[in-house]
């Protein structure tokens, strides 16, 4: 079954691959007293960053291999080095002020807190390699993972099976959720999966989907940075893209291969040698030649969030670094380092 859209041959085909199932869970219980309240410590991170969040208390919230680090604008505190020894991946903070860890290999943690509940595949989690958690508008938990994805509506799980690790999940201005995965990405209409494609190639190994205030969405992967408005596709840059944000003024921040880097050998794998932080100027998007500026560039950067003053945070191979407008400020000292 097929669907034209306009001339740009824009074609949702019918997967096939998806198995949905509901179990009752429970999860693993773990309640905070004086010897797991976490460590304070005088640094942030060492070790691989993969996402930054900023709570409505205004604190910033970090997951990384080395565990979910709090910091309150003084000092950090690593929540979780009393409860787990996971690699941490995704972070999340829901509409009623609850936090939620994904991690590689453990499974979830639920944190109110107070205690600490994790759940598994023994509680119907789809898998326990969690890449992203995204709340929808219903209040419902989605966590992506390495075979699928799973929604949690706070007494059960239901279960999709997709062909590829789900990088991605959003819920769109229509009602509709995408989900980037490192196979194909697939637009769901609440009954069926679609593979989203231009010119009837698929967008696959998409690592990021966002809407814009506009209700543009974009997907950055290793084919580039690309725009869609519902009919309309832009293509920013072939380099190869990871996260996307827009911030308040309406830019959109990258990160991506450097305009500097060397030449990739064309595997796609991004294993790239030189990233940068990107941003592409809201005013300019327009533009045939956006305005585009490259802040650093790193190893490889992740995670990128706009905190409430308007500085730029992301995650990479040392740890967290912030970016104020004029300085970039690393967390792996007390003081920091610029």
């Amino acid at each position: 079954m097929f669907k034209y859209i306009n001339r740009y041959a824009l074609f949702l085909i019918l997967v096939f691959c998806i198995s949905c199932g509901q179990n009752q869970t429970a999860g693993k219980k773990i309640i905070i007293n004086s010897e797991n309240k976490g460590v304070i410590t005088a640094h942030g991170p060492k070790w691989i960053t993969r996402n930054i969040i900023q709570d409505r208390k205004g604190n910033i919230w970090i997951a990384a291999f080395d565990g979910i680090f709090r910091y309150d604008g003084n000092s950090f505190t690593n929540i979780t080095s009393k409860v787990s020894s996971a690699r941490f991946f995704s972070v999340l903070e829901d509409k009623k002020g609850n936090l939620w860890f994904g991690s590689i290999g453990s499974g979830v943690y639920y944190y109110d807190g107070k205690s600490f509940t994790n759940f598994t595949t023994g509680d119907g989690l789809i898998n326990n390699r969690v890449s992203c958690i995204y709340e929808d508008k219903a209040g419902n938990i989605w966590f992506g993972t390495e075979n699928g994805a799973s929604c949690y509506d706070g007494k059960s799980f239901r279960n999709y099976r997709l062909n590829g690790s789900v990088n991605s999940i959003i819920e769109d201005k229509t009602g509709k959720f995408w989900f980037a995965t490192t196979g194909n990405t697939f637009v769901y209409d609440g009954k069926a999966f679609t593979v989203f494609t231009h010119d009837v190639k698929p967008f696959t190994n998409v690592r990021s989907i966002i809407e814009d205030k506009k209700g543009n969405t974009w997907l950055g992967g290793p084919d580039g940075l690309w725009r869609y408005d519902g009919s309309t596709f832009t293509n920013f840059t072939q380099k190869f893209v990871g996260d996307i944000i827009e911030d308040k003024k309406g830019n959109i921040w990258t990160s991506s291969e450097s305009a500097n880097s060397p030449a990739w050998d064309g595997s796609k794998t991004g294993n790239i040698q030189a990233w940068a932080l990107t941003r592409y100027e809201g005013s300019s998007l327009s533009d045939k030649k956006p305005t585009v500026t490259e802040v650093t560039n790193k190893g490889m950067i992740f995670g990128i969030l706009e905190d409430d003053k308007g500085s730029i945070w992301f995650g990479a191979f040392d740890g967290m670094h912030r970016y104020d407008g004029k300085t970039i400020t690393d967390f792996k000292s007390k003081d920091g380092q610029k």
